[in-house]
């Protein structure tokens, strides 16, 4: 099966060279169910070689060890896996935009394949390779069911605009993953990567732990296997109860792309649950996706200023209401708030990397109304979400962020002090769907 046409898509003008095909695994880390790596493997065919590359930058934006860490132990299975296929793994160090075409010019590289992804800092290694390269370097979206570039040229409304556009092209997109076919001799001249080193050259925040969530694809498998088997049978009432753990548990492995949301979408589509399976699928598909279509056409996708204009202007109108309480980042940090919900939100967040997302809307609106302004609010909530969730950092993040504080992809509602017309969540909202106190004795014990 070759890979759909509609899913590449060329970031420079460079013509073929004579040798390998390196597949720069970015976004989607993992060996199967990978369009990209896929579509690389077709270009290589029989008569040429096929590399896989990791740039490892020895910092990221807003990561911590907790990030890191999971990642590293994600592509160390992946080289293993790798090796089986015979197809070489090479873990680069540096900075993509430097070391990518250094090592493509070292190796007389045919072409470069990489992952789609609408955040700023990808892009902009995207471009400052693509530049540097005389080879084409070829972009394959294989983290949405329908390619972000396909769906819509223009930023969407909210989900209700963008829902028909992917249903009319699911059929085209939603099929299942041909297998990746070995490659003879490929592994012959390649050493393998060393781990520990690699871990020692990374230069991040080391005060948030890792997590006690396995790392890598197997892992990843596992997880959507136990969410079918125990957890998507009445799945549309108990997601929004965080004591129920009624939800997927899945978003740490795609936003390290150890799992291919298509793989997820094809079996829970196909595992007849009714509503539960239309409701998971509306988030899966709908909702992820209308979040990389927000990030891929706002450039302030992750600025107060990304929100739309009705918003803006009522938290305008809004800005010098008396707030009841007025915290700095280091209380909401610490979970050092007047409320013991939040603060046990806030400690889930620190104990697991995880925060149930109807807990992430009350703990998002919250900040904005204890915050001495709209702009610090976002910034707050942005920054903790990035430090701590295992997914930070990540374009579902940053437009749920700024729909709790900012009325992305949301309307207008009653107007009220700070919020204006922003819609509004309280405690006593929480109490009506689920029991506060069994949530707080959980995450608030020692």
């Amino acid at each position: 099966m070759k890979t759909n046409e509609k899913r590449i898509h060329a970031l420079n003008k460079g013509q073929p060279g004579p040798g390998p095909i390196i597949y720069w695994m970015s976004r989607e880390q993992r060996v199967h169910d990978n369009w990209g790596l896929l579509h690389a493997r077709q270009l290589a065919g029989r008569n040429k070689r096929l590399l896989v590359v990791f740039c490892l930058t020895p910092s990221f934006p807003g990561a911590t060890l907790r990030q890191y860490h999971f990642m590293l132990s994600g592509l160390q299975e992946a080289e293993n896996e790798l090796r089986k296929y015979d197809i070489p793994f090479v873990l680069l160090s540096g900075e993509p935009g430097e070391r990518l075409p250094d090592f493509a010019r070292e190796v007389n590289a045919g072409c470069v394949v990489t992952d789609f992804d609408p955040l700023r800092i990808k892009r902009r290694w995207q471009h400052e390779v693509g530049s540097r390269l005389s080879i084409p370097l070829l972009e394959v979206d294989g983290h949405n069911i329908v390619p972000a570039r396909v769906v819509s040229d223009k930023q969407e409304y909210a989900a209700r605009t963008i829902r028909p556009k992917i249903y009319k092209l699911s059929s085209e997109f939603l099929e299942d993953f041909p297998r990746l076919e070995p490659q003879a001799g490929g592994i012959s001249h390649a050493e393998r990567v060393d781990w520990t080193a690699a871990m020692e050259t990374i230069r991040v925040d080391e005060t948030v732990d890792p997590v006690e969530c396995p790392s890598g694809e197997t892992a990843a498998r596992q997880a959507l296997s136990r969410f079918l088997q125990d957890r998507l049978d009445g799945y549309a009432q108990k997601r929004n109860d965080p004591n129920a753990e009624g939800t997927s548990r899945l978003s740490g492995y795609f936003h390290f792309g150890q799992l291919a949301p298509q793989r997820a979408a094809l079996a829970v589509a196909s595992s007849g649950k009714g509503d539960d399976q239309a409701a998971y699928l509306e988030e899966l598909i709908v909702r992820r996706e209308l979040s990389d279509n927000f990030c891929l056409h706002n450039p302030r996708y992750d600025t107060l200023q990304g929100a739309p204009a009705w918003a803006l202007k009522t938290l305008e109108a809004h800005r010098d209401d008396p707030r009841g309480h007025d915290y700095a980042l280091e209380d909401f940090e610490q979970a050092q708030t007047h409320s013991a919900l939040w603060n046990a939100a806030q400690s889930q967040l620190i104990r697991t990397g995880f925060m149930h997302g109807y807990m992430r809307m009350f703990w998002a609106k919250k900040i904005l109304e204890w915050t001495a302004s709209p702009e610090q609010a976002h910034a707050t909530a942005i920054r903790l979400n990035d430090r701590f969730q295992l997914d930070g950092r990540d374009p579902n993040g940053y437009v749920g962020v700024l729909w709790s504080v900012a009325g992305l992809h949301d309307r207008a509602w009653k107007t009220r002090p700070v919020f204006g017309s922003v819609r509004y969540m309280n405690e006593r909202g929480c109490r009506r769907k689920f029991d506060v106190e069994q949530y707080c004795r959980r995450w608030l014990q020692e």
